[in-house]
């Protein structure tokens, strides 16, 4: 049985930190400022409340929770520690900047740009929490947990999601904006998997190999993992 990480080292508080800070601060300057949507959870929860008027910060909850449950069985209590100190980081972020940001980035004449901005940035942030062994969200750990049952990078699994998720989004979103977010989603895609697989060892594969490499969660190193 692979360990869970055992304490709050404070590189790795730092890493969880300033990855979720890089996530809320590219959700608000460029996503929500320049009209992109979002996939995972949050665009699930924005179609319930389009179909059904439910709040997102209710609907949000309610996918999370089971999740958060599932995750407390498979991976342990370290795991999703990281991923609750996330999720809190995130929404203290995230109502700072809107309550004083006065930063405003204007791309609405250059969404191409936008979605480029949008996927390095928010790729980076959720490649960097996952990588000191937390998750960013229910979305993030159901792509985890996806991605090491079916031997898919999580990067991968981030994509097929999202994209789901936004094809539904098609009821209540301009197909411009929606397709430019796409565009977002697979280049965060990408930058979660190069993150996540960055200098990380590989087991030699048997006849069922998994794609993944080995380690606390899908691109954490055997050194800050523990050994299985």
């Amino acid at each position: 049985m692979r360990k869970q990480h055992s304490g709050w080292h404070p590189l790795r508080l730092t890493v969880i930190l300033f990855g979720t800070f890089l996530l809320a601060f590219t959700y608000f300057h460029i996503n929500y400022r320049n009209h992109l949507t979002e996939g995972g959870f949050v665009g699930l929860s924005l179609l319930g409340k389009y179909i059904f008027g439910l709040s997102p910060s209710l609907s949000t909850l309610l996918l999370d929770l089971p999740v958060l449950l599932i995750a407390m069985a498979l991976k342990g209590k370290g795991f999703v520690g990281s991923t609750v100190l996330s999720a809190g980081a995130f929404t203290v972020f995230y109502g700072w900047m809107e309550r004083y940001s006065t930063l405003v980035i204007d791309l609405n004449g250059n969404l191409p740009l936008a979605a480029l901005l949008s996927g390095l940035l928010t790729g980076l942030g959720a490649g960097m929490v996952l990588r000191a062994g937390g998750a960013s969200g229910g979305d993030d750990i159901f792509a985890v947990l996806i991605s090491e049952w079916k031997g898919l990078k999580v990067g991968t699994v981030f994509i097929l999601m999202d994209v789901c998720v936004l094809l539904l989004s098609l009821l209540y979103m301009p197909l411009r904006e929606t397709l430019y977010t796409a565009m977002a989603v697979v280049v965060a895609g990408q930058m979660i998997t190069w993150i996540t697989s960055l200098g990380v060892r590989r087991k030699p594969q048997s006849k069922r190999a998994s794609s993944q490499p080995q380690g606390n969660l899908p691109g954490l190193p055997e050194t800050a993992a523990g050994e299985a």
